[in-house]
């Protein structure tokens, strides 16, 4: 039986059992623990043996400790890649700093729950500045124009779009997708969109010498130092740098992306999808294209 067994499988008594189970207390150790386990037969206990449960397969994706122990190792940073955080202070420790809530790259970079509406209208050539990728059945915003209705109304790279003038989009293509955009009212489009649900944000805070610990090329996210904030606060690999402080990094050089978190804060807050989705949204779409028309423009608060 699994740690958590599905509602529609489980049967009372088996919740109940479940619940006893969780109820005993832990039983004392005197070694300290470790992640990822160094014995083996711990690595592969049955589910229930442990208090929390096995990482064997999370959300889908197969996160065995190799796996992680690999997504957090430290590699040769090649060269045209860029660094962040390499570096420690004299003493060879971290130092790191509260974070303020008042930071305004937090506030940027938050993804928010639930549904919001969002009202455009197209410019006097008839646009709206906005480009549609279709992802399992759902329409995701690939493109947002600079200083286009779009951009100015809100709408961000990654944002899900549920209902266009109240229509449901759910399994259209990106072709139906732009044909209703091309026949709206050209003074009143509706989105109904839901905030950026396939990227997430973590906060990390610089050392005394400016880095935080993670290395990136073309965007992506190559490696990961060992004990720096970009480790302690989950960062992962094969990931794509969407925002940096909840600016538009998309499309954005290398080195322009470093300038752009050398001159933030010391509380740092990077936005990242992973990047087999991120390869899906923009594929359609020259890397010149987005390079050259991506809204790239820090939100207002």
């Amino acid at each position: 039986m699994s740690l958590y067994p599905t509602l529609e499988d489980m049967k009372v008594d088996q919740l109940a059992q479940a619940q006893r189970q969780y109820e005993q207390p832990p039983q004392p150790s005197h070694q300290p623990l470790q992640y990822p386990p160094q014995d083996p037969a711990v690595a592969s206990a049955p589910p229930g043996s442990t208090l929390y449960p096995s990482l064997g397969d999370y959300m889908g994706l197969q996160l065995t400790p190799e796996l992680i122990a690999q997504n957090t190792s430290v590699v040769p940073v090649n060269p045209g890649q860029s660094q962040v955080g390499v570096r420690q202070n004299a003493a060879g420790q971290m130092q790191v700093a509260p974070i303020s809530a008042g930071n305004k790259g937090i506030v940027r970079a938050e993804v928010k729950q639930g549904i919001r509406e969002v009202i455009a209208c197209k410019d006097q050539d008839g646009k709206i500045g906005l480009r549609i990728r279709h992802v399992n059945n759902g329409l995701f915003v690939a493109l947002v124009q600079q200083n286009k209705p779009a951009a100015l109304a809100g709408l961000r790279f990654g944002d899900q779009i549920l209902q266009i003038d109240g229509q449901n989009v759910a399994g259209w293509d990106n072709n139906k997708a732009h044909r209703v955009l091309k026949e709206a009212d050209p003074n009143r489009i509706v989105f109904a969109v839901r905030d950026r649900p396939f990227e997430r944000t973590i906060t990390m805070q610089k050392d005394s010498a400016g880095y935080v610990g993670f290395v990136f090329k073309d965007g992506r996210i190559k490696s990961i130092v060992k004990d720096s904030s970009a480790a302690r606060n989950g960062l992962l690999t094969d990931h794509q740098l969407i925002e940096v402080d909840g600016q538009n990094v998309v499309g954005v050089k290398d080195k322009e992306v470093g300038d752009i978190i050398d001159a933030g804060a010391r509380t740092l807050t990077v936005t990242v999808m992973p990047s087999f989705l991120y390869d899906h949204i923009v594929k359609c779409m020259g890397n010149s294209i987005v390079k050259k028309l991506m809204d790239h423009s820090i939100p207002d608060l």
